[in-house]
């Protein structure tokens, strides 16, 4: 899946779990660090690959992005598996403490939780594609859905733009439109 759709797809996850599972305090600056934790969590996986966007907007960007391909095996390798994920999540948690006396207003919890939503829900969209994930690395297994490949999204095709990306965002205004009145009470809260 490309970027927008990750990131889209990171989005409405995290849109889906704060209604289904409240949180009952949260301040401004926690939400706003939390959606950009999700987001920069819908992205991360693609750390392995030389061209992700994140390495295109950095001055030395390429020569990480060919250091971080090696490392983590390349690209749908390491960070695309359940240790990967096990390894980014106890990493961003170790930061989120290390910032934790700096930044002591910010709920790290609700941030860190929101990082690790965003980036299952990279690994779930790309289980979708063509090319699968290694869901259970070190098993040399691509796991994709349907389980037929030919029948899977090809990243940055048509479907993808004409067909995935316009149900999230339905599914992402449902939500919004279903549970209008629990969004407004968290925006309330997150005012006062």
């Amino acid at each position: 899946m490309t970027g927008r759709t990750h990131d889209l797809a990171a989005f409405t996850t995290l849109s889906y779990i704060i209604v289904t599972h409240p949180v009952h305090s949260v301040s401004l600056a926690t939400g706003l660090v939390a959606i950009t934790a999700n987001l920069v969590g819908g992205i991360a996986p693609d750390i392995d690959q030389p061209t992700a966007p994140l390495w295109k907007n950095l001055p030395i960007g390429g020569l990480f992005g060919r250091v971080f391909d090696k490392l983590l095996g390349g690209h749908r390798f390491l960070s695309h598996s359940l240790i990967g994920a096990a390894i980014f999540g106890f990493g961003f948690h170790y930061i989120l403490i290390l910032l934790t006396p700096s930044f002591p207003h910010l709920n790290m919890n609700i941030i860190w939780w929101a990082f690790i939503i965003g980036y299952f829900s990279h690994l779930v969209m790309d289980t979708i594609t063509r090319e699968g994930v290694p869901w259970l690395l070190p098993l040399p297994y691509r796991f994709g859905f349907p389980p037929y490949k030919d029948f899977r999204v090809q990243t940055g095709s048509w479907v993808e733009r004409l067909v995935v990306f316009p149900i999230l965002m339905i599914v992402c205004g449902y939500i919004f439109y279903t549970h209008y009145h629990q969004f407004l009470i968290l925006i309330h809260q997150i005012a006062q």
